[in-house]
């Protein structure tokens, strides 16, 4: 068995038995190392190294943490979630008017994740902000969560598959086409910008059916929850955004702005959060006594995605020292014989399993795109089905990870009190309604395009 295929085994049947996927990552790491025959020392020593890569996103969601709990503190979104609640609540058509609520919750959390990756490229940013305030409202909805996770899921996922905007510039233009182009000069395949949206229009047509699916048939059922506190934010009781005065409001406002337009000028979540935070601390909305305090919640509240992403690089770093990562991309050669739909399947599974692993498509990209160029023109992929072929393969294993920000983010939202499992709840349910539609689709792609 291959190293890579065995350590990701051990990832994902420790993490399903419910051990910490910390634990799972660091475990998975060694098994894979010493299969591969590396030394312990060496095995280390490639851990430590890539443990590099996942602090600058560690502090960023530490810092996000922090700014989230900070403007949770003014009762604003607190605030806003009981009106909701009393609106339909106290409405003559009950039913009808929740609704209406929950239709419109999927729409915002979608369109508010569509607009994080093109128009506002904050990424999961905006989860730790929007997500915890509103599972009040769920609650009272008794709204399955995994339906939730999935929403955000796709949304923070099919649009850089399909939209060079934004992170989808960097993934179809900078990153797929350019790989493309690099591996196949010599071989005289070369594609356009058009070419990498219109490829992948059909796998992400896969995605919109599993989110149907997970919304309208697996997890329609009302699913109960109860209403407990959630670390860092403010207590029922509390004053909410009716007790700020105008000039706090205005802050408030503010901070959310400049929070946004550093993270675009500086490139970094780190300095944007930071800003946000800095301009509410001087709002006056928490005592100034409180604000280490207040800095400490925000950390703890996304210190499982901190420790999962510093983890997940390490993990990594391992599998791209063992070098068995091109080993297993060209053993799927022996499986394929002269079959072209079989060609293409084995493609995306690999992808799969490589993606799951790194926890990053836009990682894994680089590592496959120079052997599966050349494979997809000996089998007579058009260049458009190559494009398919190695961008799905990519893109798969992005949503089911349980070390991808696909799904850590919408678990750090989620699980604001301690009631949704990442695993169970997030990286189970987005793996079925979407690896399973993205294989049989991709697949489709690259046979018909």
């Amino acid at each position: 068995m291959n190293a890579i295929v065995l350590a990701i085994l051990v990832m994902v049947g420790l993490s399903l038995a419910r051990v910490s996927v910390v634990f799972a990552l660091i475990a998975a790491a060694v098994v894979g190392g010493l299969y591969a025959g590396l030394p312990a020392t060496e095995i280390v020593s490639a851990f430590n190294a890539g443990l590099g890569g996942g602090a600058p996103v560690a502090l960023a969601y530490a810092t996000l943490g922090a700014f989230a709990v900070m403007l949770s503190r003014s009762g604003i979104t607190q605030g806003l979630s009981r009106r909701v609640i009393d609106s339909f609540e106290t409405g003559k058509h009950h039913h009808t008017h929740a609704k209406w609520v929950t239709w419109g919750l999927f729409v915002t959390l979608i369109l508010a994740g569509f607009a994080s990756g093109t128009i506002i490229p904050v990424h999961i940013a905006f989860i730790p902000i929007l997500v915890p305030p509103l599972l009040l409202v769920m609650n009272h909805l008794r709204l399955d969560r995994r339906a939730v996770a999935c929403a955000i899921t796709f949304s923070i996922t099919v649009m850089y598959m399909t939209t060079p905007i934004g992170f989808g510039t960097i993934f179809l233009n900078d990153i797929l086409m350019g790989n493309i182009n690099a591996s196949g000069a010599a071989l005289g395949l070369e594609i356009s910008r058009d070419m990498p949206p219109k490829a992948m229009l059909l796998p992400a047509a896969g995605m919109c059916i599993g989110l149907l699916l997970a919304i309208f048939v697996s997890y329609r059922r009302k699913r109960g929850y109860q209403d407990l506190p959630i670390d860092g934010f403010q207590k029922d009781g509390a004053p909410d955004e009716s007790g700020l005065k105008p000039w706090q409001l205005a802050t408030i406002v503010l901070a959310l702005v400049l929070a946004l337009v550093v993270q675009l000028w500086s490139g970094s979540m780190i300095f944007g959060g930071l800003c946000g935070f800095a301009v509410l601390s001087f709002s006056g909305i928490v005592k100034w006594s409180e604000q280490d305090s207040v800095f400490t919640q925000g950390m703890r509240l996304m210190a499982m995605v901190g420790f999962i992403m510093i983890a997940a690089a390490g993990f990594a770093g391992v599998m791209q020292a063992t070098g068995e990562i091109p080993a297993l991309v060209q053993g799927s050669v022996d499986l394929i014989g002269d079959n072209r739909a079989m060609a293409a399947l084995v493609m995306l599974m690999v992808g799969l399993f490589i993606t799951m692993g790194i926890g990053s498509s836009f990682s894994t990209i680089p590592i496959i795109a120079a052997i599966y160029v050349p494979m997809c023109l000996s089998f007579g992929f058009s260049p458009l089905a190559t494009v398919a072929l190695i961008g799905t393969a990519a893109a798969l294993g992005d949503a089911g990870s349980p070390a991808s920000d696909s799904t850590l983010g919408p678990t750090a939202g989620l699980n604001a009190d301690g009631q949704h499992d990442h695993i169970w709840d997030t990286v189970v349910p987005t793996f079925l309604h979407f690896n399973i539609p993205l294989v049989a689709f991709g697949w489709l792609a690259a046979m018909t395009l």
